[in-house]
């Protein structure tokens, strides 16, 4: 039987109150700058062995750093996009031993964040069931709660402060990662991605998605968040928001102006211009009110979280 532990910290009121860091493109560092294997982009395996362990400690370690420097907050998230049931097949893992995987994931990132001089959050990690970049094959809410349950529990179990859906291209799966989460008893994000357009992979506008999951669950999602897609692809649409531009509270933006079919397609790292994407930062917190955590995606690292975090501090 696994015990439950508490939670340490009220995750929303500290997100509502303070500003906070989180890290950058996790899969894109490991691969580009550390020349480590990852088969489908899966960042947990790495928790199986000392190495990877110390890969992992050593990816977070400036992040941290940059929390201390800037004297914010600090979100710690799990290694654990693609620690789902479909993705944890491929990688031979029951359900048992991935759920297993997930506790382990939250425990990992706490003891980074109990050795921090940073408050810090231990947020733990959903995915897409599918690629992250297209929809593919769609489930309903009640389909999506069921199937993304096993996540929600395993973080709950382990006491994570927070649960974030990362990388969500549609409505629907969104909307069950909410009712998991809740039924877990685990506050919730959801963050979409979308196309150079601004609009999501299913091609709704953003503010549509937003208030979709809203009305959906009653607002149950605690706030909301953009990732996976430069700033340029939708500051647009934030200028021409309404209410819903409230309810985003985070932004983690990829370094590369490319799309996400380039993006699958390239070779060689895009870092784009750190300082660039820094002033992109600063622009919208100039149309997000409520703006309080920022980060980085695909191809960022902790040298252009760094350059936001400065500039953030300085709006």
């Amino acid at each position: 039987m696994t015990t439950t532990i508490k939670p340490s910290i009220d995750a929303v009121s500290a997100l509502h109150n303070g500003r906070y860091v989180t890290d950058g493109g996790l899969e894109t560092t490991l691969v580009f700058h550390e020349g480590i294997d990852l088969p489908d982009f899966a960042a947990f395996p790495l928790l199986a062995t000392e190495e990877g362990r110390d890969a992992l400690h050593r990816y977070y370690a400036p992040y941290v750093d940059v929390a201390e420097r800037d004297r914010v907050g600090i979100v710690l998230d799990t290694p654990t996009w693609r620690a789902n049931a479909d993705w944890g097949a491929r990688q031979k893992l029951d359900h048992d031993a991935l759920a297993a995987v997930n506790r382990d994931a939250v425990a990992f990132v706490r003891s980074i964040g109990d050795n921090a001089d940073a408050d810090s959050i231990v947020n733990g990690v959903i995915g897409p069931r599918g690629d992250g970049y297209v929809v593919g094959e769609s489930m309903t809410p009640a389909e999506a709660a069921s199937y993304h349950a096993l996540q929600a529990r395993a973080f709950a179990e382990a006491g994570a402060d927070l649960i974030t859906a990362v990388t969500m291209t549609y409505v629907d799966e969104a909307v069950g990662i909410v009712t998991a989460a809740r039924t877990a008893g685990v506050p919730v994000a959801i963050s979409f991605t979308v196309e150079t357009d601004g609009r999501l992979p299913s091609g709704q506008a953003l503010g549509e998605a937003i208030e979709a999951v809203d009305a959906a669950t009653d607002a149950g999602a605690a706030y909301f968040m953009v990732n996976c897609a430069h700033p340029s692809h939708f500051e647009a649409t934030l200028a021409g928001g309404a209410g819903w531009r409230g309810r985003i509270w985070a932004v983690r933006a990829n370094a590369s102006r490319m799309s996400h079919e380039e993006l699958d397609d390239a070779e060689e790292l895009d870092r784009g211009d750190p300082t660039e994407l820094a002033a992109h930062y600063q622009r919208l917190a100039e149309v997000l009110p409520n703006l309080r955590l920022i980060g980085g995606c695909c191809g960022t690292d902790h040298e252009h979280v760094a350059e936001i975090s400065a500039a953030f501090c300085r709006h």
